[in-house]
C-alpha cells in the first residue's frame, strides 16, 4: 500500500501511482494500491478493505511523505489501529517515510547534483 496526502489536482497523483505501477513490474502477483490521506479517493481504509476483499492478509505500507510530520506521525498511527480493530485477521506494517529511506536520500543528492544514478 502507497499511502500519500491527496490533492484536488488529479495530476498529482501521478507519481504515486508511477511507484504502484513500478511495484507491480517488479513484482506481478503481488497486489499493489494507491491511498490517500484527503482530497481524492481511495481512502486508506477503502483501500483497505479492496485488498481484504481480495483476501489480502499482510498489507506493508509505506508512507509516501518526505518525513515524519504530523500525518505520518499522528495521523497514520491512529488510522493503522482503527484499520487492525476492524480487520483482526489483517497484518498492517506501517513503514518509515520514504523520505526517511537513505537509498531515496541518495538518489535526491544525486539529482541535484545532475547526476545520473
Amino acid at each position: 500500500m502507497l499511502f500519500a496526502h491527496g490533492s484536488r489536482d488529479p495530476l498529482w497523483r501521478a507519481p504515486i501511482e508511477a511507484v504502484a505501477a513500478q511495484v507491480r513490474h517488479i513484482s506481478p502477483h503481488t497486489p499493489v494500491a494507491c491511498a490517500y490521506l484527503e482530497l481524492c479517493e481511495p481512502s486508506l481504509p477503502d483501500a483497505v478493505q479492496t485488498l481484504v476483499d481480495q483476501g489480502v492478509t499482510d498489507v506493508r505500507l509505506l508512507p509516501v511523505f518526505f518525513g515524519m510530520g504530523k500525518h505520518a506521525r499522528e495521523d497514520l498511527p491512529e488510522l493503522a489501529q482503527t484499520l487492525r480493530a476492524q480487520h483482526p485477521g489483517l497484518t498492517l506494517t506501517v513503514l518509515s517515510a520514504a523520505g526517511e529511506h537513505p537509498a531515496l536520500t541518495a538518489l535526491l543528492a544525486q539529482m541535484a547534483l545532475g547526476q545520473t544514478p
